[in-house]
């Protein structure tokens, strides 16, 4: 497969059967009740995880990605938190939560090793902001306390 592009990932490759299965095996069997509660999370949940690291690698600017990839471990999380309550109301089995977590564990830990690797390329070290961490503010873009006052 390509490596320019984001299906070329093997985290991505693996994202995308996990949130399939998903879709295939715990949706379809989730009780009518939770079609808008349940069912309507882990959707949206599932398929984040394989769009923002799609997102992520359009950027095209490491330190961006590294930041994206961030919010895609909450996205795993918030899925296997899905799975554990459709486990604990046994609205799924045994095997099909297994397997799901089993497949989350693995995205996971690929998208660490990917994080990793996007870290020692530093592409986009040179580029505005590449020194700041998030929520911080460089003073120059600062308001002066007695400017901020008169406004």
């Amino acid at each position: 497969m390509d490596e320019k592009v984001f299906e070329g990932l093997k985290v991505w490759q693996r994202a995308h059967p996990l949130m399939l299965d998903v879709h295939k095996m715990l949706v379809p069997i989730l009780p009518p009740e939770e079609k808008w509660d349940l069912s309507s999370q882990i959707h949206l949940s599932s398929k984040s995880i394989g769009a923002n690291i799609a997102e992520g690698f359009g950027r095209h600017d490491n330190l961006d990605n590294v930041r994206i990839c961030y919010n895609v471990r909450g996205s795993v999380d918030e899925t296997v938190n899905h799975f554990q309550v459709a486990f604990d109301l046994k609205y799924c089995t045994d095997d099909i939560y297994r397997d799901l977590r089993a497949q989350a564990e693995e995205v996971c830990k690929l998208l660490n090793g990917y994080i990793s690797w996007l870290k020692t390329q530093r592409i986009g070290k040179k580029e505005p902001g590449a020194n700041l961490y998030i929520r911080e503010i460089p003073a120059e873009h600062l308001v002066p306390e007695d400017e901020h006052q008169n406004q």
